[in-house]
């Protein structure tokens, strides 16, 4: 089941981050079922860096509460 954050995450990543679909979608492959690590699984393969990471960590943040 795809969490409800999921699709708007992707849109984050690709509206305010400027990831490309396949960066995106190989971040979503190897996260698995366990798509609250696909940033950092984005992170690992240098797809982002440490600032991006912190920035979508913060969207994240806002979006749950």
């Amino acid at each position: 089941m795809t969490p409800p954050y999921l699709p708007k995450m992707i849109n984050f990543l690709r509206n305010e981050m400027s990831l490309s679909s396949e960066a995106i979608q190989l971040g979503i492959k190897q996260s698995g079922s366990d798509s609250g690590i696909l940033p950092i699984v984005l992170w690992q393969y240098g797809l982002v860096n440490s600032e991006q990471l912190d920035r979508i960590y913060d969207w994240f943040e806002a979006y749950i509460y």
